[in-house]
């Protein structure tokens, strides 16, 4: 009986915890990132995340749109920012205030750090 209880309180503290990191993911975020022709483009997401699933909006040239298909798996995450024709596919991992997040624009795969801004 001990065991099961020592077994299931453990659980239960492993899922609180990756709930915790889970949550660090929202905020505000910027960054950098460097273009093939060697310009640069400011990144700026503003994310939250609810029960595993990552929502929130990206900012674009033409404005701020909502991001799709958003999930979370620990310090894993995914989402997809809607572009012209089609959709600039997001995937990251999250250390504490920083991401290291590589995305796919037109066939282009882009790497950049962003940091929290609030």
């Amino acid at each position: 009986m001990k065991k099961t209880i020592s077994i299931t309180a453990i659980c239960i503290l492993l899922l609180t915890v990756g709930f915790v990191a889970a949550g660090n993911l929202t905020g505000k975020w910027k960054g950098p990132v460097k273009l093939p022709d060697d310009g640069i483009f400011q990144l700026v997401y503003n994310l939250k995340v609810d029960s595993g699933k990552v929502t929130g909006t990206a900012l674009t040239p033409a404005g701020e749109v909502a991001i799709t298909d958003g999930m979370i798996n620990g310090d894993d995450f995914s989402f997809n920012v809607p572009v012209p024709n089609g959709n600039a596919p997001h995937t990251g991992k999250l250390y504490g205030d920083s991401i290291k997040m590589h995305l796919v624009y037109q066939g282009q795969h882009l790497a950049a750090t962003l940091l929290r801004v609030n």
